[in-house]
Protein backbone atom coordinates (compact mmCIF):
# COMPACT_ATOMS: atom_id res chain seq x y z
CA UNK A 1 0.00 0.00 0.00
CA UNK A 2 1.25 3.85 -0.83
CA UNK A 3 1.76 6.26 1.66
CA UNK A 4 2.57 9.57 0.76
CA UNK A 5 5.72 10.95 1.00
CA UNK A 6 8.74 12.18 -0.13
CA UNK A 7 11.51 14.67 -1.27
CA UNK A 8 11.54 14.53 -4.51
CA UNK A 9 14.59 16.70 -7.29
CA UNK A 10 13.59 17.54 -10.97
CA UNK A 11 15.71 19.05 -13.67
CA UNK A 12 13.93 20.90 -16.58
CA UNK A 13 15.59 20.22 -19.67
CA UNK A 14 17.57 23.76 -20.17
CA UNK A 15 16.19 25.92 -23.13
CA UNK A 16 17.74 29.22 -24.03
CA UNK A 17 14.42 30.36 -25.74
CA UNK A 18 11.16 29.55 -24.14
CA UNK A 19 8.34 28.55 -27.02
CA UNK A 20 4.84 30.65 -26.70
CA UNK A 21 1.43 30.39 -27.89
CA UNK A 22 -1.85 32.40 -28.02
CA UNK A 23 -4.89 31.40 -25.93
CA UNK A 24 -7.74 31.15 -27.92
CA UNK A 25 -11.47 31.38 -26.63
CA UNK A 26 -12.51 28.73 -24.20
CA UNK A 27 -8.92 27.27 -24.29
CA UNK A 28 -7.76 25.89 -21.11
CA UNK A 29 -3.82 25.17 -19.87
CA UNK A 30 -4.48 21.31 -21.04
CA UNK A 31 -5.55 21.93 -24.39
CA UNK A 32 -2.99 24.79 -25.03
CA UNK A 33 -0.34 22.55 -23.99
CA UNK A 34 -1.08 19.90 -26.34
CA UNK A 35 -1.44 22.18 -29.08
CA UNK A 36 1.88 22.52 -28.84
CA UNK A 37 2.87 19.12 -28.49
CA UNK A 38 3.71 19.16 -24.81
CA UNK A 39 2.62 16.44 -22.00
CA UNK A 40 -0.36 18.83 -20.17
CA UNK A 41 0.03 16.40 -17.37
CA UNK A 42 3.60 16.81 -16.74
CA UNK A 43 4.30 20.40 -17.62
CA UNK A 44 1.34 21.68 -16.16
CA UNK A 45 2.98 22.99 -12.97
CA UNK A 46 5.95 24.33 -14.59
CA UNK A 47 3.27 26.31 -17.08
CA UNK A 48 1.52 27.49 -13.97
CA UNK A 49 4.59 28.57 -12.47
CA UNK A 50 6.21 30.40 -15.67
CA UNK A 51 2.78 32.22 -16.15
CA UNK A 52 1.08 32.61 -12.87
CA UNK A 53 1.19 36.68 -13.24
CA UNK A 54 -0.77 36.16 -16.62
CA UNK A 55 -3.43 33.90 -15.55
CA UNK A 56 -7.25 34.63 -14.08
CA UNK A 57 -7.83 32.28 -10.21
CA UNK A 58 -4.28 30.97 -10.69
CA UNK A 59 -5.50 28.27 -13.18
CA UNK A 60 -7.48 29.98 -16.34
CA UNK A 61 -6.13 31.55 -19.62
CA UNK A 62 -7.11 35.10 -20.79
CA UNK A 63 -7.99 35.03 -24.43
CA UNK A 64 -5.84 36.28 -26.79
CA UNK A 65 -2.96 36.82 -24.36
CA UNK A 66 0.24 35.24 -25.05
CA UNK A 67 1.58 32.02 -22.53
CA UNK A 68 5.26 30.89 -22.38
CA UNK A 69 5.40 27.26 -23.23
CA UNK A 70 7.77 25.59 -20.09
CA UNK A 71 10.52 22.46 -21.47
CA UNK A 72 9.07 19.13 -20.69
CA UNK A 73 10.30 18.00 -17.38
CA UNK A 74 12.50 15.13 -16.43
CA UNK A 75 12.23 13.12 -12.99
CA UNK A 76 15.70 12.66 -11.02
CA UNK A 77 15.08 10.58 -8.23
CA UNK A 78 16.75 11.67 -4.87
CA UNK A 79 18.89 9.11 -2.68
CA UNK A 80 16.67 10.36 0.22
CA UNK A 81 13.12 9.47 -1.09
CA UNK A 82 11.04 8.02 1.83
CA UNK A 83 8.65 5.48 1.15
CA UNK A 84 6.60 3.69 3.61
CA UNK A 85 4.68 0.27 3.30
CA UNK A 86 5.42 0.39 -0.77
CA UNK A 87 9.04 0.33 -3.04
CA UNK A 88 9.25 3.53 -5.05
CA UNK A 89 9.21 2.32 -8.60
CA UNK A 90 12.09 4.65 -10.06
CA UNK A 91 11.03 6.66 -13.15
CA UNK A 92 7.40 5.60 -13.18
CA UNK A 93 5.91 7.46 -9.89
CA UNK A 94 2.91 7.12 -7.62
CA UNK A 95 0.20 4.84 -9.07
CA UNK A 96 -2.23 5.98 -6.95
CA UNK A 97 -2.39 10.18 -8.78
CA UNK A 98 -3.40 7.64 -11.78
CA UNK A 99 -0.73 7.71 -14.80
CA UNK A 100 -0.87 11.29 -16.18
CA UNK A 101 -0.07 12.47 -12.49
CA UNK A 102 2.08 9.99 -10.83
CA UNK A 103 5.15 12.40 -11.22
CA UNK A 104 5.39 14.97 -9.14
CA UNK A 105 7.82 18.06 -9.90
CA UNK A 106 9.70 19.34 -6.76
CA UNK A 107 8.24 23.06 -6.28
CA UNK A 108 10.06 23.64 -2.97
CA UNK A 109 10.96 22.21 0.58
CA UNK A 110 8.33 24.82 2.32
CA UNK A 111 6.47 21.69 3.95
CA UNK A 112 9.53 20.06 4.62
CA UNK A 113 8.95 18.22 8.12
CA UNK A 114 5.18 18.10 7.69
CA UNK A 115 2.67 15.81 7.97
CA UNK A 116 -0.98 15.78 6.68
CA UNK A 117 -3.73 13.24 6.97
CA UNK A 118 -6.27 13.69 4.12
CA UNK A 119 -9.79 12.51 4.77
CA UNK A 120 -12.19 12.96 1.71
CA UNK A 121 -15.74 12.42 2.54
CA UNK A 122 -17.72 8.87 2.21
CA UNK A 123 -16.81 6.42 -0.09
CA UNK A 124 -17.29 3.04 -0.17
CA UNK A 125 -20.52 1.43 0.48
CA UNK A 126 -21.15 5.60 0.76
CA UNK A 127 -21.62 7.70 -2.08
CA UNK A 128 -22.40 10.71 -0.12
CA UNK A 129 -24.61 14.13 -1.12
CA UNK A 130 -25.79 13.17 -4.42
CA UNK A 131 -26.67 15.37 -7.70
CA UNK A 132 -27.65 15.58 -11.30
CA UNK A 133 -25.70 16.70 -14.04
CA UNK A 134 -26.46 16.24 -17.69
CA UNK A 135 -29.06 13.94 -16.59
CA UNK A 136 -26.32 11.62 -14.96
CA UNK A 137 -25.91 10.83 -11.10
CA UNK A 138 -22.99 12.31 -9.12
CA UNK A 139 -22.18 12.05 -6.10
CA UNK A 140 -19.85 13.87 -3.17
CA UNK A 141 -17.00 10.75 -2.55
CA UNK A 142 -16.09 11.23 -6.08
CA UNK A 143 -15.44 14.99 -6.84
CA UNK A 144 -14.45 15.13 -2.82
CA UNK A 145 -11.60 12.49 -3.78
CA UNK A 146 -10.71 14.14 -6.42
CA UNK A 147 -9.45 17.28 -4.98
CA UNK A 148 -8.10 15.00 -2.43
CA UNK A 149 -5.84 13.73 -4.51
CA UNK A 150 -5.11 16.98 -6.41
CA UNK A 151 -4.41 18.96 -2.60
CA UNK A 152 -2.16 15.44 -1.79
CA UNK A 153 -0.15 16.02 -4.65
CA UNK A 154 0.92 20.08 -4.11
CA UNK A 155 1.43 19.51 -0.63
CA UNK A 156 4.22 16.28 -1.95
CA UNK A 157 5.45 19.35 -3.99
CA UNK A 158 6.45 21.33 -1.39
CA UNK A 159 7.63 18.58 0.93
CA UNK A 160 5.49 17.11 3.19
CA UNK A 161 4.42 13.59 3.78
CA UNK A 162 1.31 13.13 3.18
CA UNK A 163 -1.47 10.14 4.20
CA UNK A 164 -4.28 9.92 2.00
CA UNK A 165 -6.94 8.07 4.69
CA UNK A 166 -9.41 7.15 1.99
CA UNK A 167 -8.11 5.91 -1.33
CA UNK A 168 -9.02 4.25 -4.51
CA UNK A 169 -6.35 2.36 -6.15
CA UNK A 170 -7.72 2.57 -9.85
CA UNK A 171 -9.64 6.16 -10.22
CA UNK A 172 -6.47 8.16 -9.64
CA UNK A 173 -6.99 12.00 -10.71
CA UNK A 174 -9.03 12.51 -13.56
CA UNK A 175 -9.76 15.04 -15.80
CA UNK A 176 -13.39 14.82 -16.72
CA UNK A 177 -16.49 16.71 -15.57
CA UNK A 178 -18.67 13.81 -15.37
CA UNK A 179 -16.40 11.60 -12.68
CA UNK A 180 -17.81 7.59 -13.05
CA UNK A 181 -19.32 6.18 -9.60
CA UNK A 182 -18.06 3.34 -7.58
CA UNK A 183 -17.78 2.13 -4.43
CA UNK A 184 -14.41 0.23 -4.14
CA UNK A 185 -12.79 2.56 -2.06
CA UNK A 186 -10.76 1.36 1.33
CA UNK A 187 -9.67 3.44 4.23
CA UNK A 188 -5.57 3.31 4.75
CA UNK A 189 -3.70 1.13 3.99
CA UNK A 190 -6.53 -1.74 2.97
CA UNK A 191 -9.42 -1.71 5.17
CA UNK A 192 -13.09 -2.38 4.20
CA UNK A 193 -15.35 1.13 4.35
CA UNK A 194 -18.18 -0.36 6.97
CA UNK A 195 -21.44 0.36 5.93
CA UNK A 196 -22.28 2.01 9.42
CA UNK A 197 -22.34 5.42 9.66
CA UNK A 198 -20.61 5.50 13.10
CA UNK A 199 -18.27 2.39 12.53
CA UNK A 200 -17.07 3.96 9.58
CA UNK A 201 -16.67 7.21 11.08
CA UNK A 202 -14.68 5.78 13.94
CA UNK A 203 -12.67 3.65 11.24
CA UNK A 204 -11.36 6.78 10.14
CA UNK A 205 -10.75 8.79 13.78
CA UNK A 206 -8.62 5.09 14.80
CA UNK A 207 -6.82 5.00 11.82
CA UNK A 208 -5.64 9.46 11.97
CA UNK A 209 -5.21 8.94 15.23
CA UNK A 210 -3.11 5.91 15.05
CA UNK A 211 -0.33 7.53 12.73
CA UNK A 212 -0.90 10.64 14.69
CA UNK A 213 1.15 8.29 17.86
CA UNK A 214 3.42 7.47 15.38
CA UNK A 215 4.28 11.00 14.49
CA UNK A 216 4.17 12.44 17.84
CA UNK A 217 6.82 15.52 18.00
CA UNK A 218 5.93 16.90 14.53
CA UNK A 219 3.73 19.27 12.79
CA UNK A 220 0.44 17.34 11.70
CA UNK A 221 -2.44 18.76 10.34
CA UNK A 222 -5.55 16.87 9.32
CA UNK A 223 -7.79 18.37 6.33
CA UNK A 224 -10.93 16.81 5.71
CA UNK A 225 -12.74 17.85 2.45
CA UNK A 226 -16.55 17.59 1.85
CA UNK A 227 -19.61 18.34 -0.43
CA UNK A 228 -22.47 19.62 1.27
CA UNK A 229 -25.99 19.13 -0.50
CA UNK A 230 -28.96 21.61 0.20
CA UNK A 231 -31.57 23.00 -1.87
CA UNK A 232 -31.20 23.65 -5.45
CA UNK A 233 -31.39 27.26 -5.07
CA UNK A 234 -28.61 27.47 -2.44
CA UNK A 235 -25.45 28.39 -3.53
CA UNK A 236 -23.07 28.24 -0.74
CA UNK A 237 -19.20 29.44 -0.63
CA UNK A 238 -15.87 27.10 0.75
CA UNK A 239 -16.48 27.12 4.76
CA UNK A 240 -13.87 25.45 7.37
CA UNK A 241 -14.51 24.63 10.42
CA UNK A 242 -12.34 23.75 13.29
CA UNK A 243 -12.24 21.95 17.34
CA UNK A 244 -13.52 25.21 19.23
CA UNK A 245 -10.71 24.25 22.34
CA UNK A 246 -7.89 23.90 19.06
CA UNK A 247 -5.94 26.87 18.99
CA UNK A 248 -4.37 25.25 16.36
CA UNK A 249 -7.00 23.79 14.43
CA UNK A 250 -8.94 27.81 14.28
CA UNK A 251 -4.73 28.37 13.31
CA UNK A 252 -5.20 26.32 9.79
CA UNK A 253 -8.60 27.41 9.02
CA UNK A 254 -8.24 30.57 9.12
CA UNK A 255 -5.35 30.58 6.98
CA UNK A 256 -6.75 28.36 4.16
CA UNK A 257 -9.91 30.92 4.99
CA UNK A 258 -7.61 33.80 4.48
CA UNK A 259 -6.29 32.42 1.50
CA UNK A 260 -9.90 31.72 -0.08
CA UNK A 261 -10.48 35.28 0.91
CA UNK A 262 -7.46 37.26 -0.97
CA UNK A 263 -7.63 34.85 -3.86
CA UNK A 264 -11.06 36.43 -4.42
CA UNK A 265 -10.64 40.24 -3.87
CA UNK A 266 -7.36 39.63 -7.00
CA UNK A 267 -9.41 37.02 -9.49
CA UNK A 268 -13.06 37.90 -8.45
CA UNK A 269 -13.45 41.63 -6.89
CA UNK A 270 -17.06 42.27 -8.06
CA UNK A 271 -17.98 39.17 -5.69
CA UNK A 272 -18.14 39.17 -2.35
CA UNK A 273 -16.55 35.89 -0.79
CA UNK A 274 -18.90 35.01 1.91
CA UNK A 275 -17.72 31.71 2.92
CA UNK A 276 -15.94 31.69 6.83
CA UNK A 277 -14.33 29.52 9.56
CA UNK A 278 -15.79 28.65 12.89
CA UNK A 279 -16.10 25.99 15.32
CA UNK A 280 -18.43 22.37 14.56
CA UNK A 281 -16.76 20.48 17.29
CA UNK A 282 -20.65 18.55 17.18
CA UNK A 283 -18.81 16.72 14.05
CA UNK A 284 -17.36 13.36 14.75
CA UNK A 285 -14.28 14.15 13.05
CA UNK A 286 -13.37 17.25 14.46
CA UNK A 287 -14.31 16.13 18.11
CA UNK A 288 -12.41 12.78 18.19
CA UNK A 289 -9.67 13.14 15.91
CA UNK A 290 -5.92 13.94 17.51
CA UNK A 291 -4.54 16.37 14.80
CA UNK A 292 -5.37 19.59 14.46
CA UNK A 293 -7.69 20.14 11.91
CA UNK A 294 -9.76 21.93 9.31
CA UNK A 295 -13.41 20.79 8.22
CA UNK A 296 -14.02 21.94 4.65
CA UNK A 297 -17.23 22.03 3.07
CA UNK A 298 -16.48 22.73 -0.87
CA UNK A 299 -20.28 23.76 -1.99
CA UNK A 300 -23.78 22.46 -2.63
CA UNK A 301 -23.46 19.42 -4.79
CA UNK A 302 -27.26 20.06 -6.11
CA UNK A 303 -26.57 24.03 -7.29
CA UNK A 304 -26.02 24.62 -10.75
CA UNK A 305 -23.40 27.09 -9.71
CA UNK A 306 -21.74 25.44 -6.99
CA UNK A 307 -21.33 22.69 -9.93
CA UNK A 308 -19.40 24.70 -12.28
CA UNK A 309 -17.14 24.88 -8.85
CA UNK A 310 -17.13 21.11 -8.40
CA UNK A 311 -17.51 19.47 -12.02
CA UNK A 312 -14.94 21.58 -13.88
CA UNK A 313 -11.32 20.16 -13.31
CA UNK A 314 -9.37 23.00 -13.50
CA UNK A 315 -11.64 24.71 -11.04
CA UNK A 316 -11.09 21.34 -8.47
CA UNK A 317 -7.50 21.87 -9.43
CA UNK A 318 -7.90 25.44 -8.34
CA UNK A 319 -9.39 24.50 -4.97
CA UNK A 320 -6.54 22.29 -4.43
CA UNK A 321 -3.67 24.77 -5.28
CA UNK A 322 -5.87 27.51 -2.63
CA UNK A 323 -6.12 24.73 0.24
CA UNK A 324 -2.01 23.87 -0.22
CA UNK A 325 -1.71 27.50 -0.21
CA UNK A 326 -3.39 28.54 2.75
CA UNK A 327 -2.16 25.16 4.56
CA UNK A 328 1.74 26.86 3.46
CA UNK A 329 0.74 29.98 5.32
CA UNK A 330 0.10 28.39 8.87
CA UNK A 331 2.99 26.03 8.35
CA UNK A 332 5.34 29.12 7.96
CA UNK A 333 3.36 31.19 10.88
CA UNK A 334 3.80 27.65 13.01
Amino acid sequence: MLTLLLSFSFAATAQDTLDVAVAEKGEGVYALLRKKGVNPYEAYEAFVSLNIGNMRDSIHLYEGRTYKIPAELKEVASDEDVVENTVLNKGKGYAIFGKKYSKIPAKSTKLKNAVYYLVSGHGGPDPGAMGTYAGKSISEDEYAYDITLRLARELISHGALVYIIIRDKNDGIRDDRYLKIDHDEVAYPDEVIPLNQVARLKQRVDIVNKLYKKHRGKYQRLIVTHIDSRSKGQNIDVFFYHHEKSKNGKKIAENIHTTFQKKYKKYQPNRAYSGTFSDRTELYLVRKTHPAMTYIEIGNIKNKKDQKRILEPENRQALAKWISEGAILDFTKK
